[in-house]
């Protein structure tokens, strides 16, 4: 019961925030639009990204709880990675897009509101750090992950409230593309971070969290255990680990090993593991050279 609770208030602080980003990218928008600043827009167009990953990320999420069936032994637990690759794209485009117009802003530089784009800015830091404080105790590795995209999002407009203060005071019309500039290259930057994650799990790279040398050390200290060999560890979406490996030993102990062994791999992330017992004098025939 816990546990449902727990998954429920996590949905619930999810859509709260995806409720509030929601309502901020329109703001930003009609203010972008009131103050003639290209930052502004270009940090909606980053928002939208937000509300975009709240929202797929929750569609994909449903279907990733689906169990295993005839056409996905595994179950749908990747299915959460194609909303990251789908981000990614609109992410990459619109960054594309802001550095452009940025570009020609620099070139030709156009006034803003500074006036206008102090009070968004300060509303933005309001919305935003609500939406962080909603999700600052979640314990979900999903809720983790959107507090510290949230958290960024505030440092985001502090930035722009201090340009806009400038603003007040100098005219440097400049400083606003460079800030769109900035943050462009900062969604960019994730951008190819998130893709790299994400790309290591689809090639069944081993998990950054597992050291391999680490786990054969513990796996073999385990008493009865003669050796290991064929040991392969995979993720299936990246909080998910997956292990499989041949195992040297007595067989009248292979229960007793295997309670052991699944003990061991735990301990490194790894919640499902598969064993398979041998003895010294089998011959595994192992497709994978060690």
């Amino acid at each position: 019961m816990v546990h449902k609770h727990d998954h429920n208030q996590a949905n619930r602080n999810i859509a709260t925030v995806f409720a509030l980003n929601a309502f901020f990218v329109v703001v930003e928008l009609v203010g972008g639009l009131l103050t003639n600043s290209v930052a502004i827009l270009s940090d909606a167009l980053h928002d939208f990204g937000d509300c975009l990953s709240l929202a797929i990320s929750w569609g994909f999420q449903k279907k990733a709880t689906k169990k295993r069936d005839l056409h996905y032994s595994y179950g749908y637990r990747r299915f959460s990675l194609l909303g990251a690759i789908f981000l990614s794209g609109v992410l990459f485009v619109s960054s594309i897009l802001i550095l452009i117009e940025a570009a020609q802003r620099i070139a030709n530089p156009q006034l803003v509101d500074a006036e206008k784009m102090l009070w968004i800015a300060i509303f933005g830091v309001v919305i935003n750090g609500a939406a962080a404080l909603k999700l600052k105790k979640g314990a979900s590795l999903n809720e983790r992950a959107v507090f510290l995209h949230i958290l960024e999002d505030v440092l985001g407009w502090v930035a722009v409230l201090v340009v806009s203060i400038v603003l007040q005071f100098y005219n440097v019309p400049i400083l606003d593309p460079i800030l769109s500039i900035a943050i462009s290259i900062w969604v960019l930057s994730n951008v190819y971070k998130n893709s790299k994650a994400v790309f290591k799990i689809l090639l069944q790279a081993i998990p950054d969290t597992v050291d391999m040398a680490e786990l054969t050390k513990q796996l073999t200290a385990i008493s009865g255990v003669e050796s290991i060999h064929d040991l392969h560890v995979w993720s299936l979406d990246g909080e998910w680990h997956v292990a499989s490996l041949h195992v040297v030993a007595p067989q009248a102990k292979s229960i007793e090993l295997k309670n052991q062994l699944r003990e061991v791999a735990l301990h490194f992330q790894i919640k499902h593991i598969t064993i398979e017992m041998e003895e010294a004098q089998e011959d595994c025939s192992c497709i994978f050279e060690e």
